[in-house]
């Protein structure tokens, strides 16, 4: 964000603590540590600070320890505990739903709206001075923050209780039934106009709500609101749980187009599309160097940013978790904590550079499997021989070549060979409590620069909610389902080429399978799967699956002596071995009910007028 949320705080903490304080008659004086509620209406850099604060809510994006990519066929999370499990083993309860982080709670959701609707209510009629426009940027922010949380609470919750008001001391009734999901996407669609319309010609700073970011914000929802988890009678025939739910208008529509719905969700992309343009998307074939524009994206850097049009950003001296990334998801040979690891599952989805695809059973592909993958596959995952930075001091001599070591390995040891394990395994010499499961670490969004050792630096990877490349894709989905593939695919093989990858020629639902996979790969690890899959309703396929991990064996050929291990095909036979992970450690399953998490029961217990989600 533009300020540091400590002032932030503080501002909102002033101006909450004047507006609900009391007012004794006999104290005439004003405290020099607080600020009049009125007062902070009347002045535009304290508005403006009120306004910064609704933005706490975002907390540190995506970037916290643990990630929803490990609640998908993503990744899968290390450490035992944090109620990660609970989630992808279909656990979930109204006493327990599972990891919850804050953006995703519904009391911080509803903290959060109410600021907005408070600035809102103040900003109607301004009582400062309109200068440059301030008073509608900061409506229009205030606008857009509402609906963004208002769609985070929508997409995991479905349907919610509206509220545009702020609520005070002395109402007749503060329990209030839920809003129908068309009732929301409306609302949302409806912010997201107005808060478009405030920010044209506006530049707030990086950050802030923007008209771009209102745009993207209203083509997602309304994609979401097209897709079959949205529709009541799809959504019924595909789920028995759904299909037994006596409020179906809660979870989706009941009546109207799809067709419609489509045809508003291609619109509202399209004018993402039209107000801007991404980063590399120009291409008339295949970039050379797909790995690097992928990158650049991920990092936000080298003209990458072009891509982001709305994110939450991190700088050293605030030393937030967000900038922990690599400590958080890097090898444990490099003193890491391996947290979320991609899971062979997502490995094999990627294609190979011709766009083929990957299958274990071809013995051209298996015997080097991370040979002549998609390019974008060398950017977000590393694998076993994948070079990397240089190893810390402590452990630079057992890895001079810098190399990630997930494998057990035969060497020479006296007049014999012993088998040793991978620096970056569970057996590790270096740190053997911390190694992945999976034999995969992720590498996207963690920062390259050998200057940075991640366990105790700092890095400033902007975590990205909103880019350009999501808008082609919600563009091109509306276009399959509305069966204009030749346009479809005209955008699709945009983001194709840039990542050096071939043309998409198929038709039809093989069209369809490839645009889900595509967007797979290019969204990964952006939280972008776990409502995918869902509004796709591919969830029990997908989701549901077990978890699994690759089994790597070097064994050096005849005639070789290898004192100490490196990745060499021309000293060693490798064989690989793709197994489930262990039941003990995470035993994935999918119930239709996750479809939706269930209301905590405690909110259930003070607003007798909810509604509890099928299947809880």
């Amino acid at each position: 964000m533009i300020r540091p949320f400590k002032s932030i705080s503080l501002a909102l903490l002033v101006a909450s603590i004047s507006i609900t304080g009391c007012n004794d008659n006999f104290v005439n004086t004003q405290p020099l540590d607080q600020v009049a509620g009125d007062a902070v209406w009347t002045d535009p850099a304290l508005t403006e600070a009120f306004v910064t604060g609704i933005y706490a809510g975002l907390g540190q994006g995506g970037f916290n320890e643990q990630q929803l990519a490990s609640l998908t066929d993503e990744t899968i999370f290390t450490h035992p505990g944090r109620g990660i499990t609970t989630i992808t083993e279909a656990r979930s309860n109204p006493a327990d739903a599972g990891w919850i982080n804050e953006t995703i709670d519904w009391n911080q959701m509803y903290l959060r709206i109410r600021a907005a609707n408070l600035a809102i209510q103040n900003l109607t009629t301004p009582k400062f001075a309109n200068t440059d426009g301030i008073a509608d940027r900061l409506m229009g922010e205030a606008k857009f923050m509402r609906a963004y949380y208002y769609h985070q609470l929508v997409r995991y919750y479905g349907g919610v209780p509206i509220i545009d008001k702020v609520y005070g001391l002395g109402e007749a009734d503060y329990a209030t039934t839920r809003n129908t999901m068309e009732e929301c996407i409306n609302f949302i669609a409806k912010d997201c106009d107005e808060a478009a319309a405030l920010l044209k010609g506006k530049s707030p700073a990086k950050g802030r709500g923007n008209e771009l970011a209102a745009l993207a914000l209203k083509a997602r929802v309304l994609t979401y609101a097209a897709s079959d988890l949205y529709d009541a009678a799809t959504a019924k025939s595909k789920s028995s749980a759904h299909a037994a739910f006596a409020q179906p208008a809660i979870l989706g529509y009941v009546s109207g187009s799809r067709t419609e719905r489509w045809q508003k969700a291609k619109a509202a992309a399209k004018a993402v599309l039209d107000a801007t343009s991404g980063y590399q998307l120009n291409l008339s074939a295949p970039a050379s160097d797909g790995t690097t524009n992928y990158m650049n994206i991920a990092l936000s850097r080298n003209g990458g940013d072009q891509d982001v049009l709305f994110s939450r950003s991190f700088i050293n001296q605030k030393q937030e978790a967000g900038g922990q990334q690599g400590l958080y998801n890097g090898p444990n040979g490099y003193h890491n904590w391996a947290g979320n690891t991609p899971v062979s599952l997502l490995v094999d989805d990627y294609e190979m550079i011709d766009g083929s695809k990957f299958s274990w059973s071809d013995p051209s592909k298996a015997t080097t499997p991370y040979a002549n993958r998609d390019p974008r596959f060398y950017a977000s995952i590393l694998y076993d021989g994948a070079p990397w930075k240089p190893r810390t001091a402590d452990v630079a001599a057992k890895d001079p070549v810098n190399q990630i070591q997930t494998g057990q390995y035969e060497v020479t040891s006296g007049s014999g060979k012993v088998s040793i394990a991978g620096l970056d395994t569970r057996r590790s010499t270096v740190e053997d409590w911390n190694g992945s499961y999976t034999g995969y670490y992720m590498r996207k969004f963690i920062d390259p620069n050998p200057a940075i050792v991640d366990q105790n630096t700092y890095q400033q990877i902007p975590w990205p909610f909103f880019r350009y490349t999501e808008a082609v894709f919600n563009y091109a989905e509306a276009c399959i389902e509305l069966g204009e593939d030749a346009e479809a695919k005209t955008w699709l093989n945009k983001i194709r080429f840039r990542s050096g990858m071939p043309a998409l020629t198929e038709t039809g639902d093989a069209l369809r399978q490839r645009y889900r996979n595509e967007r797979r790969i290019e969204m990964v690890f952006e939280e972008q799967r776990y409502h995918d899959a869902r509004r796709w309703m591919i969830a029990p396929s997908t989701l549901g699956r077990k978890a699994n991990t690759i089994s790597i064996t070097g064994t050096l050929k005849a005639g070789k002596s290898v004192s100490l291990y490196r990745y060499d095909p021309t000293s060693y036979d490798y064989t690989y071995r793709v197994v489930e992970i262990d039941p003990g450690k995470e035993n994935r399953a999918w119930l239709d009910k996750m479809y939706y998490l269930p209301i905590s029961r405690d909110e259930i217990n003070r607003n007798s007028k909810l509604i509890q989600n099928p299947g809880y």
